[in-house]
């Protein structure tokens, strides 16, 4: 995986990052989500390398990277920190402006740094999300099933965090199983997500990234949207049109409130579009950061 790629160590905002870092040409910035580790680009990475300058960090809380106590506010995993991280790591590896795509939480990292740090971003992809707090407005008793793990993660520590570790394979497994449309995750990928799981601070540390999606984050987003502030990069959304169904409304009506320049479609797959269907998001990536 990732041939020719470097791993790396790189300080974000207070916190150490781990990355891959690999190809040449102008910037791409790649986040993951929950519960998963930069491997999720294990496939659509080298295919953009060979364009692209691409950067895959592990963000706070997950995989190799740092893993900050919280606060009883949740600032320290809140997706303004998380994205600050990913300015730091880019500006010390000599990018002061990037196209950025984020999947799940990712996704949500990468909607915050561009409304933050708007002089940053060329352009972004949004990978089967929309704003969080648009999700937690619209999700009614539907959402509270197809998304429990919204609400029960983000309940006071340690309550998520003792039932998570009484079999975090068991827990990692059937939440991907349930999200994703095919068995579409490579054995190698598989195990570091695991391996990643099994450690107690990781579990803690994801828990209080959906602590913070359902307090700070939500703040923040209500702040955005009652300034009328927008995206002004222009914002490609993709998503899966199979698994789990939580578009009430257009993902792209949606994001043209938060944007001002919104294209994309759907992809025949469940949740984990860079897993499911790789070759197909690469391209679509690839052709919309070309015009950068």
């Amino acid at each position: 995986m990732f041939e020719g790629f470097q791993e790396r160590w790189v300080e974000g905002d207070g916190v150490p990052i781990h990355l891959l870092l690999g190809g040449s040409g102008p910037p791409v910035l790649l986040l993951h989500g929950y519960p998963q580790t930069h491997l999720i680009w294990h496939e659509v990475a080298p295919q953009l390398a060979t364009r692209f300058t691409v950067v895959c960090p592990d963000m706070r809380g997950y995989g190799r990277s740092g893993k900050p106590a919280n606060d009883n506010e949740n600032r320290p995993y809140s997706k303004r920190a998380m994205a600050a991280d990913m300015v730091c790591i880019m500006e010390r590896l000599g990018h002061e402006r990037f196209c950025l795509a984020g999947h799940d939480r990712g996704g949500r990292v990468a909607y915050r740094l561009a409304l933050d740090h708007p002089e940053r971003v060329a352009r972004i992809t949004v990978l089967d999300i929309v704003p969080t707090l648009e999700q937690f407005e619209r999700q009614g008793w539907h959402g509270g099933m197809d998304f429990f793990h919204w609400y029960f993660l983000a309940q006071p520590a340690p309550f998520p965090e003792t039932m998570i570790e009484r079999d975090p394979d068991w827990f990692l497994k059937s939440l991907m199983e349930r999200w994703s449309g095919t068995n579409c995750f490579a054995e190698a990928a598989m195990a570091d997500y695991l391996a990643a799981f099994r450690d107690p601070d990781t579990i803690r540390a994801t828990c209080d990234d959906y602590r913070a999606g359902a307090t700070i984050d939500c703040a923040l987003d209500a702040a955005d949207r009652a300034a009328g502030r927008r995206i002004a990069a222009p914002l490609l959304a993709l998503w899966g049109t199979k698994g789990r169904p939580h578009k009430r409304e257009s993902v792209l009506e949606i994001w043209r409130r938060w944007a001002d320049q919104v294209e994309g479609e759907g992809l025949a797959c469940g949740h984990f579009l860079p897993e499911e269907m790789p070759a197909e998001t690469a391209g679509r990536l690839d052709a919309f950061f070309s015009l950068a």
